[in-house]
């Protein structure tokens, strides 16, 4: 029987759970999510945990911080003044941007989810928003591909 390995692409059925329970994502009742496995895109404990995964096989995993999305970075958190950003909509907390930064490398576009507005300043948290969280994640391998190219890592 074949088994996931290293730049395979597969298709999984997958919840996420935060420590308290909560749901964060899932993709029961729709279409599976698909990946390459090692991809720099994908969280790296779920990439190792599908490997030797076979066609069918289910499995529970739990990740620490530094697996999922990265520990909080508090130097991520900003303070820029609201005349600073063009925005469409009245700012909220909670409210998701994407900050849109010219780089050498070309357009790079940035999360941020404002955390608190005063008179003149938005403070924006640029961690991903589930930086600092450990979580389950219950999944289902579906399809498993050969991969067309080779992962690459630095």
């Amino acid at each position: 029987m074949r088994k996931v390995k290293l730049g395979d692409v597969v298709s999984i059925h997958c919840v996420g759970k935060l420590a308290n329970g909560e749901v964060f994502e899932s993709t029961e009742g729709g279409p599976p999510f698909q990946f390459q496995v090692g991809s720099p895109e994908i969280i790296p404990g779920l990439s190792e945990a599908v490997i030797g995964m076979a066609e069918g096989e289910e499995k529970e995993i739990t990740l620490s911080p530094d697996k999922a999305f990265g520990e909080r970075d508090e130097r991520l958190v900003k303070v820029v003044p609201k005349d600073a950003l063009s925005l469409d909509t009245e700012p909220q907390v909670g409210m998701m941007l994407n900050l849109v930064f010219n780089t050498e490398q070309g357009e790079v576009t940035v999360p941020a989810t404002i955390t608190n507005i005063d008179e003149e300043n938005l403070t924006l948290d640029l961690n991903p928003p589930l930086a600092g969280e450990t979580v389950t994640f219950y999944i289902k391998v579906v399809e498993i591909e050969n991969g067309e190219s080779p992962i690459i890592t630095p």
